[in-house]
């Protein structure tokens, strides 16, 4: 039976067999969130890179480029990290280079590592998610990217709330993944309450960013896409209805 476990944060990464495995990052505040609602408002394709100075080389090629650093747009980017951002009708068809604090880092890690297939997971298409991995071969690791290489609560209990719905089709012996799961069971009915005690919840509070942030990313499949990276960019991979 293929096995499902849960990476709660990329420093740990290393201690995990990734080759040949698909692994779903994580990073519900607000990386793959945004990712999701950039391929449901019709953006081409996503180039996730590590630094603002590599994003800014894209420019010349037509992209658009997105940078977010410590939970703040950068001056001088087109667009910073928010789903809100995102769902501009004007993103259609268009190309952009991304870069946040935590979820694109994850993105490339899992890439060096050797994953198999690398998906993005948020609340926002977990049910779409959730049926494509079960119908995939490998192992699957879900990995949480957490905040500067620190476990953190969104993250962990998106994973078990995947786990929850993967449990018939995965062996699951990870003690991360039964402590996700655990974690999300006991919150699942107040999880915006419990969500916005969190470290990264009050991070916000400081900057000023709205809790409707937060509302919007725990919105559950209203961005009903299934970005995969396929070579170096993150593309909307959707099946049709029916397959």
């Amino acid at each position: 039976m293929k096995k499902l476990e849960t990476v709660l944060s990329p420093a740990l990464l290393s201690l995990t067999d990734v080759k040949n495995k698909t692994v779903v990052v994580i990073d519900i505040l607000r990386a793959t969130s945004s990712i999701c609602v950039a391929f449901n408002t019709g953006v081409a394709k996503i180039l996730p890179v590590s630094t603002p100075d590599e994003a800014k080389l894209f420019k010349d090629f037509d992209f658009l480029c997105a940078a977010e650093r410590n939970a703040e747009k950068i001056e001088g980017f087109d667009l910073g990290n928010s789903p809100k951002e995102f769902s501009n009708p004007l993103l259609a068809d268009r190309n952009i280079a991304f870069t946040t604090t935590n979820g694109t880092k994850a993105i490339k890690l899992s890439k060096e590592n050797g994953a198999n297939i690398i998906a993005i997971g948020s609340f926002l298409n977990i049910e779409t998610l959730v049926k494509w991995l079960q119908k995939q071969n490998d192992d699957v690791i879900l990995l949480c990217s957490g905040w500067k290489d620190k476990v953190n609560v969104e993250d962990t209990l998106f994973a078990g709330a995947v786990a929850i719905e993967l449990k018939a089709s995965f062996s699951i012996s990870c003690d991360s993944t039964l402590l996700a799961m655990a974690a999300y069971t006991s919150v699942k009915d107040s999880l915006q309450e419990f969500i916005l005690q969190s470290s990264h919840a009050k991070r916000f509070e400081k900057l000023g960013i709205s809790t409707d942030e937060v509302s919007t990313c725990l919105q559950l499949n209203t961005a009903p896409v299934l970005p995969l990276m396929q070579g170096e960019y993150i593309i909307n991979c959707t099946p049709q209805e029916g397959m």
